[in-house]
C-alpha cells in the first residue's frame, strides 16, 4: 500500500454529507508557526542568499543567521501578536528545539499551543538513515518538555516516503497534514490504524508566497482575505478548514508583522469564525465521524513488510522535564 488510491478514497466535496462545527461556525481557522532547529553543520534548509559562484558552503552563515533572526527576535514579534489576540495556534515543531531553544518552547508551552511533531531538527524525511528512530524521538522529546503526547504531524518540508505514514500511525500519531488536497479533514488507511488528514496549505503558506514567489509583504493580506472570504462563503453549506502557515523568519521581520497582525484583525470581526489548533479540528472531525476500523487485507501484505522496517538502535535524548525560565 503505497499510492493514493491504496491510501484514501477519492471523494468529490459536492457530493458529501455537511458536517457541523461547535457553535454552528462555517469554517474552522488554524495556524501553524513552524519553529525549527537548522543544523549549520549541513547545508542550510532552505537559501535565501546564494553564496558566490553559486557553490554549496558549510559554514552557510548568512542564510543560518536568517533564520536565526526568526528565533532571536521575529518569533517574539509573533507571539505577542497572536497572545495579544488571545489566539492559541499550533507549532510544528522540531523537537530539539526544546533543547536548542528553551525559551521560545517555554513560550509556546506556557501560552497553551498546540505542539505538533515535525522531526528532531529541520530535514527531509527522505535523507534520514532511520525515520522510526526520528518519529520515535521527536514524540519523546515533546512529550517530555511538554507532559503531553503530540497527536499530529507535519513532515519537515511535508515530506513523506512511501513507509512514513505507516511509521508514524505505529508510533501512535493520530492526525497528519502533509497532504493539501483537501479543504476538509478526511482519513488515510495505514497498515496499523487510520489516520486523519487536517488540511495544511501551500496557497497561504509565506515560504512559497513570500520567499519563492517573491509577493510584496502586503500582498499577505489580500491574498488571506481572499481565501477566507471565499471558504467562508461555501461554509454556510458545508464548514470548511481554513490553514495558515507561518515562519517566524519570514513574518517576523518588521515590514511584514503588521501584515500578519492585519489578517487576525480582520477574521475575528467576521461571525461563525472558529480559531482553533489542528489537534481540536481533529478531535472534532473524530467526534461526528465513526471512524470505520481498517483491517489489512491480502492485497496490502506487502505493504504492512514494508512498514515493519527493522528498528536500529538509537538511544532516546535526554530533556529536561521542565526547563527554567531565562
Amino acid at each position: 500500500m503505497r499510492l493514493p488510491h491504496e491510501r484514501f478514497d477519492y471523494s468529490a466535496i459536492v457530493d458529501r454529507k455537511p458536517w457541523r462545527l461547535p457553535k454552528g461556525a462555517r469554517i474552522a481557522v488554524w495556524t501553524i508557526v513552524n519553529v525549527e532547529e537548522w543544523d549549520i553543520e549541513k547545508p542550510t534548509a532552505r537559501q535565501y542568499l546564494t553564496a558566490p559562484q553559486g557553490v554549496a558552503t558549510v559554514p552557510d552563515v548568512p542564510n543560518w543567521a536568517w533564520h536565526d533572526y526568526g528565533m532571536r527576535v521575529g518569533f517574539w514579534r509573533m507571539y505577542e501578536a497572536l497572545v495579544k489576540r488571545k489566539i492559541r495556534a499550533t507549532t510544528s515543531l522540531n523537537a530539539n528545539v526544546c533543547l536548542a531553544y528553551p525559551r521560545v518552547a517555554e513560550a509556546m508551552r506556557d501560552a497553551g499551543w498546540e505542539f505538533m511533531g515535525h522531526g528532531v531538527k529541520q530535514g527531509a524525511m527522505h535523507v534520514q538513515p532511520d525515520q522510526r528512530a526520528v518519529i520515535r524521538d521527536s514524540v519523546q522529546i515533546i512529550q517530555k518538555f511538554t507532559g503531553k503526547k503530540p497527536k499530529g504531524w507535519l513532515g519537515p518540508g511535508l515530506t513523506e516516503t512511501w513507509e512514513t505514514l505507516d511509521l508514524l500511525a505505529e508510533a501512535g500519531i493520530e492526525y497528519v497534514s502533509d497532504w493539501v488536497n483537501d479543504d476538509q479533514p478526511y482519513e488515510i488507511r495505514t497498515a496499523h490504524r487510520p489516520l486523519v488528514s487536517v488540511p495544511y496549505t501551500l496557497e497561504l503558506n509565506d515560504i512559497p508566497t513570500m520567499v519563492i514567489q517573491h509577493h510584496e509583504s502586503s500582498a499577505w493580506v489580500q491574498r488571506c482575505r481572499d481565501q477566507f472570504d471565499r471558504l467562508y462563503a461555501e461554509g454556510a453549506r458545508n464548514p470548511r478548514v481554513m490553514a495558515i502557515a507561518v515562519h517566524p523568519y519570514i513574518h517576523g521581520v518588521p515590514h511584514r508583522i503588521k501584515y500578519f497582525e492585519a489578517v487576525y484583525d480582520y477574521l475575528r470581526r467576521k461571525k461563525g469564525v472558529w480559531l482553533t489548533t489542528g489537534e481540536e479540528i481533529y478531535e472534532w472531525w473524530r467526534s461526528v465521524h465513526s471512524a470505520t476500523p481498517w483491517t489489512a487485507s491480502a492485497t496490502t501484505t506487502a505493504a504492512a513488510n514494508a512498514a515493519a522496517i527493522p528498528a536500529r538502535s538509537s538511544s532516546a535524548p535526554s530533556v529536561r522535564k521542565k526547563p527554567t525560565k531565562e
